[in-house]
Formats: structure tokens, sequence, C-alpha cells
């Protein structure tokens, strides 16, 4: 009986840990914080550039360096998925609403929006593809200039 119980346990405990904690619902719950989601968007790009320096720095003796590259190359990895996430999941799909198609100004900016949504998710591919800074730099430019779209 106790090792049925510690079992059970173990598994309710591996169950718990494994959940992943959301940064936002889908249910509309009408409470959103852009302002964090920018927020969040350039310490991302921030960690990514970062990242890219030092597999760069560390590239100059890899076989000594090889565990720390992996590990830099994963962390730009994982802040560009954040980027996308944060991009398709919050602003496509919960923020920007689809314009009644007969007001073609709403059309227009709904337009604007997702192109320069597209935009910032193909920089954070070219992100998690290389370390050319060029890519973070445009990056980060099309994030600033979807937030003053976006705030308009």
């Amino acid at each position: 009986m106790r090792r049925r119980l510690l079992l059970l346990c173990a598994a309710a405990t591996t169950v718990f840990a494994a959940t992943e904690a959301r940064a936002h619902c889908e249910i509309p719950c009408g409470i959103y914080g852009d302002d964090l989601r920018f927020s969040m968007l350039y310490e991302d790009i921030t960690t990514i550039e970062k990242s890219m320096k030092m597999v760069v720095d560390l590239s100059a003796d890899p076989a000594a360096n090889a565990n720390q590259i992996t590990r830099w190359v994963l962390n730009k990895e994982h802040h560009a998925d954040h980027i996308r996430k944060i991009v398709t999941q919050y602003f496509m799909t919960q923020r920007i609403k689809l314009p009644d198609p007969s007001d073609t100004m709403a059309v227009e900016a709904y337009r604007d929006n997702l192109a320069i949504l597209h935009k910032m998710l193909v920089y954070a591919m070219k992100s998690k593809q290389m370390t050319d800074q060029a890519n973070t730099k445009v990056l980060h430019d099309t994030v600033h200039e979807f937030e003053e779209s976006y705030a308009k």
C-alpha cells in the first residue's frame, strides 16, 4: 500500500512538473498586457544578440567550448521561438482583429500589421539559423515598427 502511494505521488509530481505554465489564455478573457509583450520581445532580441556573440567568441576554440556553444545555440533558439509564440499566439490570434471588409482603412491597417508580424517571424527564424547580428537589428527595428503601428 505504501509503495503504491509513493508511486502515485511520484506520477503526480511528474505530471505537474511537466505542465507548462502559459503566459496567456485563449478563452477570450479580455485581460491583455501589450506593454509586457513588447518588453518581452525586446528582451528576447537582446538575449539572442548576446547568444550570437557568445557562439562566435567561443567558436575560436570549438573543441574546448563545444558544450557552451551548444548551450548558447539552444538559448538563442529558445528566445527566437518565444518571439514567434508571442507574435502568433498573442498578437495574431488575440489582439489583431479581423476587419470589417467594407472598412477599407481597417483592412489596410490589418494587412500592414500582418505584413510586419510576418517579417518578425521571418527574422526570428533567420536569427535561429545563423549568428549574423544584422538579422537581430532588422528584428528589433521591425518590433519597433509594429509597436508604433499597433499603437495607432
